[in-house]
Parts: C-alpha cells; structure tokens; sequence
C-alpha cells in the first residue's frame, strides 16, 4: 500500500533539508537528527555466508545499540525471516525496546495487528495506516497516511493483482476461511502490551494410588537327602 515508500519519503526528505536542499513541501519543520538508520529489504549475504534472517538481525542489533533519542529510524517488517511466532516475539521486543530504551523518532511498519497495542501502554507510540478500497474482487490503494490501525489485510488481493492464477486465489480464500474459523480453538494470545512469560499449563494434582499390601515372604523348605 506504499509504506515503505512513505518510509523512504521520509528519510530523504530528512537528508535533504540537512544538506541544505529544498524539500518536497510547503513548509517543514525538522529537527536535530544526528544519524539515520535504516532495516528496510530483504536479501541474503552469499558471500558473507549470511542468510536473510541473520542480515536482518544483525542490522537491528546495531541500531538497537547505536540509535540515540536524536536518531530516525525506519524499520520495515522486522521479523519476517524467521517463524511467525519467533518473528512477532522478535518484533514486538524490538519496537518495545525502541520507545522505552532508545526513543529514537522510529518508523516500525509490521504485518502483526499484536504490536498495535503498544501504544496502550506508550504515550509517544502512535498507529497510522495507509488507506485502501475495495472494488469488487480487487483493490484501490490511496497512498494517504490515516490515523489508527488498518482493520485488516490485503494480502489476497494483492496477490490477484499480481497475476496469480485464479484457482490459486479461490484455494487461498478458502484457507483463509478454515484458518479463521479454527482460530479460536488454537492458543490464546497474550497481549502484546504485557511482559513476556513463559506458557505453562495448570498442574493438576492427582493422589497416587495405593500401594499393594506386601506379602509375607513364603517359608523355605529345607531338603533333607538320604543316602
């Protein structure tokens, strides 16, 4: 839908005005920016022998230790290189880190609805999205930043507009319904907002059965031979 071009907007727009250029703008007001920091893409390193996910952690591991509150960060789908539940603990962890620890100005655009609810529990966190319509079948991204959380993916669609084949798409929509429909019966989710804890399942304390009564060991019989 275009964040990660309002991403990049942003961050030239950012380079520019410090380098004494015109910006793209009626007005402008910007301020100290000592570094800009970007994890945007996603590629392997073949001859680093680094794969995708670990030059993506790698490059969040150094803005976590480098950004200052002064810096601009733009982070685009942290966490995708990995399993889903490992990749929104992941991000969810970092973006936390981000506003309690560095509080850098951060861009953070994710797929995961749980990181939405961090601005409950950080005043300076806010949720944009950019709009989008649906016109029959397909889809009509409006490239305008909307204030709040999207209400849901476009996944399928954008898929269709890709050119994939059409019984590829019916087969995904059904998917998606049965996932839906049998979410419930999968795992509650924690809220994002609370600290992370370890599952355990309630112990349930069973009394162990009675022992069997011992029995009196049977007298040997001595065996007398008579020669």
């Amino acid at each position: 839908g275009g964040k990660s071009t309002f991403m990049r907007q942003t961050a030239l727009v950012v380079l520019l005005a410090y380098v004494g250029a015109f910006v793209p703008a009626d007005a402008a007001t910007i301020g100290p920016i000592d570094r800009i920091f970007t994890r945007i893409g996603a590629a392997d390193d073949l001859a680093g022998g680094r794969s995708t996910f670990m030059v993506e952690m790698t490059e969040a591991a150094a803005i976590l230790h480098r950004a200052t509150p002064n810096s601009l960060v733009l982070m685009d789908e942290i966490g995708r290189g990995t399993s889903t539940f490992d990749g929104l603990a992941l991000a969810w962890a970092i973006a936390r880190h981000l506003l309690s620890h560095n509080r850098s100005h951060t861009l953070f655009a994710t797929h995961y609805f749980e990181l939405t609810q961090l601005p409950q529990e950080f005043a300076q966190a806010a949720n944009v999205h950019l709009s989008a319509v649906e016109h029959g079948d397909g889809i009509v991204f409006l490239h305008a930043v909307q204030e709040g959380p999207a209400s849901q993916s476009y996944g399928l669609q954008v898929a269709q507009l890709a050119g994939v084949p059409q019984p590829v798409i019916r087969a995904a929509r059904k998917r998606l319904a049965w996932l839906e429909q049998h979410s419930a019966d999968t795992a509650p989710r924690r809220s994002s907002t609370c600290s992370p804890c370890p599952a355990t399942r309630p112990m349930t304390m069973r009394p162990k059965p009675p022992r069997p009564p011992r029995q009196a060991p049977s007298p040997r019989r001595s065996t007398a031979s008579t020669r």
